[in-house]
């Protein structure tokens, strides 16, 4: 985790190439406290020199960096010093094989600082440096989402609250990126450490009042979120996935449990609707807000109540065990997303937004109805074309649930797969699951990445025909490839009365094969496909991207 996983998600503005995630103007902090905050001596030469910024990646240092050269996966961030020093950085910090790898190499023209574990270190420096959360000043009240499912959907819902309320919010997430300007391009669901300190500065150099975050268990596994602070932290659900990173459900559990502590949020809102959400609220060493999107169940704090469909989606109330209540809407399809909705709703209070203000937003600006790319993503009505990010077994399972319409002779297509180099277990329950909620299965590429993917196909379609087979399920199973001829065949099956569900992608442009990287979004070649067979597309830009 050195050098590359950083420059997957660095930018820059094209007119200076200055990062376009760092603050315009950071006073220089002293190496030699840096020192200290390392807990070591200033090394000789640290007299005079200040540090203005911090950066894991060689190609995106800028005078006055501080290059954290971290071991990584094939090369030692070591190897890159020459590159770092060159574009201005002034210091180094290493670990013993990196100091002894530079030793070798002669005398280093900057100062070298030598700790144990650089890796743990590096999200606290870049608090430090960019002065992104300090206790003495303003800065934006900041949201973190974590779960399995509906982190992004519940961001969006939010950031468009906070807007309702007359915010001005940042984001920080899978899609994009929001920092007072003009939106970023996200490659990591939260991106370095280094880069979220400095998003964090420059949203407070911007005047930005808050800011919601997602965090994905591989950002608090891989510490991207060292050293910050989250006023309010929120919990989805936690299901399967990602297993091949945390090995059990259990451990995966104690990754998302972490953000749950005094250390890095000082409340919680969570959603106690599975036994993993029990769990955290009564482990979480934090003040904890329940909350249920299931009617009829007892013991939350908030509960999710009278629920009636409001044209694609849903009204509903939130009421509290005290007696207060709340009147929420939203016009995303799926039980799923009543419950993002009113996880963001808590949330919000939580964070002490008077109840009166909040209701008074809720009704005049319907917040949650607000576009989410790739989230249930309407491409068109007839057929029912949607786009979501549904990657695992409960989220294809929802997504599925959610767009079956009642309307006699209506039949669900769903084209999917799963992505290569990723929880193999899960494959065959995915196929099953599709099997047994959609009327025609259409089995694609996903990401295959440096995986076979016939491999990863057959993976799947063994579930979908085990399933079947047992279950004596009518369904048609069938196998397509590449993905964009998978899409034009989910059309050409269809009449106006179906559904069709492009699940597994979402927002994704790009398609990640043995390395190389295709064009491919999932909205773009549904709406080709459905504009070829004379249907129409829906321009409704409350659910469109």
């Amino acid at each position: 985790m050195s050098e590359h996983n950083e420059a997957a998600n660095s930018a820059t503005t094209p007119d200076t190439g200055r990062s376009a995630f760092r603050p315009e103007s950071v006073a220089a902090v002293p190496l030699a406290t840096i020192a200290e905050a390392l807990g070591i001596s200033a090394p000789e030469g640290s007299h005079g020199r200040g540090v203005t910024g911090i950066t894991l990646n060689s190609r995106a240092v800028e005078a006055g960096d501080l290059y954290m050269a971290l071991p990584g996966a094939s090369r030692h961030g070591a190897d890159f010093v020459p590159q770092a020093v060159a574009a201005g950085a002034v210091a180094v910090v290493t670990d013993d094989a990196g100091a002894r790898q530079l030793a070798l190499a002669g005398e280093q023209p900057v100062p070298v600082l030598i700790v144990q574990q650089p890796r743990t270190a590096v999200g606290h420096l870049a608090s430090l440096i960019y002065r992104s959360q300090p206790v003495e000043d303003g800065y934006p009240s900041l949201f973190g989402v974590t779960g399995t499912n509906g982190k992004t959907t519940t961001t969006y819902f939010i950031n468009s609250l906070l807007r309702a309320l007359g915010m001005n919010p940042g984001l920080i997430g899978t899609i994009e990126i929001v920092a007072g300007g003009d939106p970023i391009p996200s490659l990591l669901t939260t991106p370095e450490s280094t880069d979220v300190h400095a998003l964090l500065a420059l949203m407070r150099e911007r005047g930005l009042e808050a800011a919601s975050m997602e965090v994905s268990s591989h950002a608090i596994s891989y510490h991207r979120v060292d050293g910050v602070m989250f006023n309010v932290a929120g919990f989805t659900n936690l299901t399967q996935d990602h297993l091949d990173l945390h090995g059990s459900m259990e451990e995966y559990f104690k990754t998302k449990a972490e953000l749950f502590t005094a250390s890095r949020a000082r409340h919680a809102v969570v959603t106690v609707d599975d036994e993993w959400g029990r769990k955290l609220a009564d482990v979480a060493d934090i003040p904890v807000t329940t909350l249920s999107a299931k009617e009829g169940s007892s013991g939350a704090d908030w509960q999710v109540a009278a629920t009636t469909a409001r044209g694609l989606g849903s009204g509903f109330e939130l009421r509290h065990t005290d007696g207060r209540s709340l009147r929420v809407h939203t016009g995303l399809p799926g039980d799923f997303n009543v419950a993002n909705a009113a996880l963001a709703t808590v949330m919000v209070l939580a964070s002490g937004v008077d109840e009166k203000t909040l209701q008074a937003a809720l009704d005049a600006h319907d917040p949650f109805t607000v576009a989410v790319p790739g989230r249930m993503q309407l491409v068109s009505t007839e057929p029912a074309s949607v786009v979501d990010f549904a990657h695992n077994p409960d989220a294809l399972a929802r997504a599925l649930e959610a767009v079956r319409s009642p309307e006699e002779g209506s039949r669900v297509i769903v084209v999917f797969g799963a992505t290569g180099q990723r929880d193999q277990g899960k494959r065959p329950t995915m196929g099953a699951i599709a099997a047994r909620l959609a009327d025609i299965v259409i089995v694609s590429d996903d990401d295959p990445h440096d995986e076979d993917a016939a491999s990863i196909r057959s993976d799947v379609l063994q579930g979908a025909y085990a399933a079947r087979d047992a279950e004596h399920l009518g369904c048609e199973i069938v196998e397509s490839f590449p993905r964009d001829a998978a899409i034009r065949l989910a059309v050409d099956m269809a009449t106006s009365k179906d559904t069709i569900l492009i699940a597994g992608r979402g927002h994704e442009v790009w398609q990640e094969v043995k390395g190389v990287n295709l064009a491919l979004d999932d909205r773009v070649e549904l709406r080709a496909a459905l504009t070829s067979k004379g249907f129409s597309v829906s321009t409704d830009q409350r659910i469109e991207s």
